[in-house]
């Protein structure tokens, strides 16, 4: 369902993706890369709105190449106590199949790192994402926001803000809290345009690999109308 009205969106994407990308330091801690990407999708798509999304086909190819830059001090990347990451990415696609036509992506991130002290550590989180021309549905901008589907909202512009504090108890057992708020802009349904999307949860942490940090991840976050539970892995970011 869109949020806001009563739309709704069902959606089967399905396909192969190939993405590589190359990267060499060129000046400190600065890494500028190459990209490229193929895409060969099928998808089927019901919806259910009086507004069209950007650029629906039923079968789209696309290929595409661009310039990523990077930005890393992290301690460790993997969960980093210290440090800052930064990228930007820039890429220019092609489509053919029931889209012929050509777009523009653009992304920029910036995370930061912060141990107040010994055990607790705040993390902060920044991302801006911009399309430009006949950008197909599954390549929009989105928000990668805890207490959100992944495609909830979709739209030409995108931006989001989170924090997290992280607190390493006892041993292997940490807690988390975390926050954030994002925009979605110049989505395909007017009741997501200029939204602003707030999301806060808590969570459990217990680390399997020391050297790396890396730790099993139990979150629960709430949005708007929902709570979302979450098992994953690594750190949300």
């Amino acid at each position: 369902p869109v949020p806001g009205n009563d739309s709704s969106l069902d959606w089967l994407v399905k396909g192969a993706v190939i993405q590589g990308s190359v990267s060499r330091k060129f000046f400190s801690r600065w890494y500028l890369g190459v990209l490229g990407r193929m895409l060969d999708l099928d998808q089927a798509l019901d919806l259910n709105a009086p507004d069209k999304p950007p650029a629906v086909g039923d079968s789209i190819r696309s290929v595409g190449g661009g310039l990523t830059l990077a930005y890393d001090t992290r301690d460790v990347p993997t969960n980093a106590y210290n440090g800052s990451y930064f990228e930007a990415e820039a890429i220019e696609s092609v489509t053919s199949g029931d889209l012929d036509d050509s777009y523009s992506s653009y992304s920029l991130r910036y995370r930061t790192y912060f141990q107040l002290y010994n055990p607790l550590v705040l993390a902060l989180d920044a991302s801006a994402c911009s399309r430009d021309g006949a950008v197909p549905l599954w390549d929009t901008c989105r928000l990668n926001q805890r207490g959100y589907a992944i495609t909830e909202y979709l739209g030409k512009e995108a931006y989001q803000g989170q924090a997290e504090i992280r607190w390493k108890a006892w041993r292997k057992l940490g807690f988390t809290a975390f926050g954030g708020l994002g925009y979605i802009g110049k989505s395909f349904s007017d009741a997501l345009q200029n939204e602003r999307v707030p999301s806060a949860g808590v969570g459990v942490r217990y680390m399997l690999l020391d050297a790396k940090r890396i730790n099993l991840r139990v979150d629960v976050a709430k949005s708007s109308g929902d709570s979302v539970f979450y098992l994953a892995v690594g750190e949300a970011f």
